[in-house]
């Protein structure tokens, strides 16, 4: 039995301080993620990728779900939207559970391509006077 499904090209983050670091840079948020990209400024290096899922997000069996989801999604799709020489980490939210797969692929690949969404103009945090 032969598998057609494309290779994937991006590394893996798999220690806490790869993690940690990628916390400083840029941050991308969307309705069923968190992205947390870090450039290196090192175009030759291929694109890593980490994903986290709090316990606060389900169960572990929900969380490993979760992870295959996000990780699946990335695989067939997002993976062509990173930036060589860019870390980044997936954080979940509980809806990546029962949004539809191409819903959730769809949005991480825009998100990842079209970096952060822009803020209404009446969304801003009001001032405290």
């Amino acid at each position: 039995m032969t598998h057609d499904a494309p290779k994937s090209t991006a590394g893996r983050l798999k220690s806490r301080p790869q993690f940690l670091a990628v916390r400083e840079g840029e941050k991308l948020r969307g309705k069923y993620v968190l992205i947390e990209v870090l450039d290196h400024k090192a175009p030759e290096q291929a694109p890593r990728v980490g994903f986290t899922v709090t316990k606060k997000q389900g169960n572990a069996v929900e969380r490993n779900r979760m992870r295959r989801r996000l990780r699946e999604a990335v695989r067939l799709s997002a993976q062509f939207a990173m930036k060589p020489g860019h870390d980044y980490v997936i954080v979940a939210r509980r809806d990546v559970l029962e949004t539809p797969f191409e819903k959730l692929a769809g949005e991480l690949t825009d998100r990842i391509a079209n970096g952060p969404k822009p803020r209404p103009s009446g969304a801003a945090r009001p001032r405290k006077v």
